[in-house]
């Protein structure tokens, strides 16, 4: 099966009461982890890559793994430009083979943000692609993604925004940040926001980002066998799983992944401090990967049987 945009993925999602992960990927072992993890849940996929991605691993490599492993699925699976800041990279990949790219305007005025959407969906649209763009701000890191405070977006905004841009699907700021130290009290998602929201732009996808639960046995893992985080924290899973039943149709998971490979990682170092080739600690690494994705299809996206 050749890659698919995200737009009938979509509609069943929003229409099931469940969302799609978008997972970033950025090597070998989190793309095999992560389809390996879909084909035993038989769940769609979106396997988004960064703009940092492609510096790091070199498109043609990354593209020529995925088209390897989609290939070999037998799943549905989108490949998708994770916060694109720019025309000309949005443009880049969709003439890369990308079926779905996402303009992230946010930091501009709300005109602004407007106008560079509008033209990367024209493009976009053009040649197939469908188009994710985002409305309000969140806190956090995230490669070349860093703000220190986040903005709500607000509801009565995304009518305008989204009939005048004819954007695909619209990425919202509800309490959701970049990076693994989300919250330093207790977390909470503005889902009378969400609401809102829905009211405004009925059977709309909603897209969640920063939205990692960061699972506290892998931040043990990493603090026991050397590390130091501290204080991480992410979005409780539960909240997750609520928002995927109303207009969420995706969910972007990247910090927990890393977690994951992390903490396996720092223990295999640990257990096996005599070993030195890197498949014997990528192996496990990789499916710590899978187990994870399989989490969070299962726990917090309900897509599980969906694809």
């Amino acid at each position: 099966m050749p890659l698919v945009t995200s737009k009938e993925m979509f509609r069943k999602a929003y229409e099931g009461g469940y969302a799609i992960g978008a997972f970033n990927v950025n090597n070998m072992e989190q793309i095999q982890g992560i389809i390996s993890a879909g084909q035993e849940t038989n769940s769609p996929l979106i396997l988004q890559i960064s703009m940092g991605a492609r510096k790091y691993a070199n498109m043609r490599y990354l593209k020529a793994l995925i088209d390897a492993g989609v290939a070999d699925s037998g799943l549905p699976i989108c490949m998708h430009l994770d916060h694109g800041d720019s025309y000309e990279i949005c443009k880049q990949c969709v003439d890369d083979g990308f079926t779905s790219v996402m303009i992230d305007a946010s930091r501009l005025s709300f005109e602004d943000n407007m106008a560079l959407s509008k033209r990367v969906v024209e493009y976009a649209h053009d040649h197939g692609v469908v188009v994710e763009a985002e409305l309000g701000k969140l806190a956090g890191v995230e490669e070349h993604v860093v703000s220190k405070y986040g903005q709500y977006t607000n509801p009565n905004e995304v009518e305008e925004f989204v009939g005048r841009t004819c954007v695909d699907s619209l990425a919202i700021a509800i309490g959701t940040s970049h990076g693994a130290f989300k919250f330093s009290g207790q977390p909470q998602l503005r889902f009378d926001i969400l609401e809102e929201i829905e009211s405004k732009l009925p059977n709309f996808p909603i897209v969640l980002h920063g939205a990692s639960s960061v699972p506290q046995e892998y931040v043990e893992l990493i603090n026991r066998y050397g590390g130091n985080m501290t204080g991480a924290k992410g979005v409780p899973e539960d909240m997750l799983r609520e928002a995927a039943k109303r207009a969420v149709c995706k969910i972007n998971i990247d910090s927990d992944i890393r977690l994951a490979i992390t903490a396996s990682i720092r223990q295999y170092f640990c257990e096996h401090p005599d070993h030195f080739d890197p498949r014997q600690y990528l192996t496990p690494a990789r499916e710590a990967i899978k187990q994870m994705v399989m989490r969070k299809i299962r726990n917090v996206l309900g897509s599980e049987n969906k694809a």
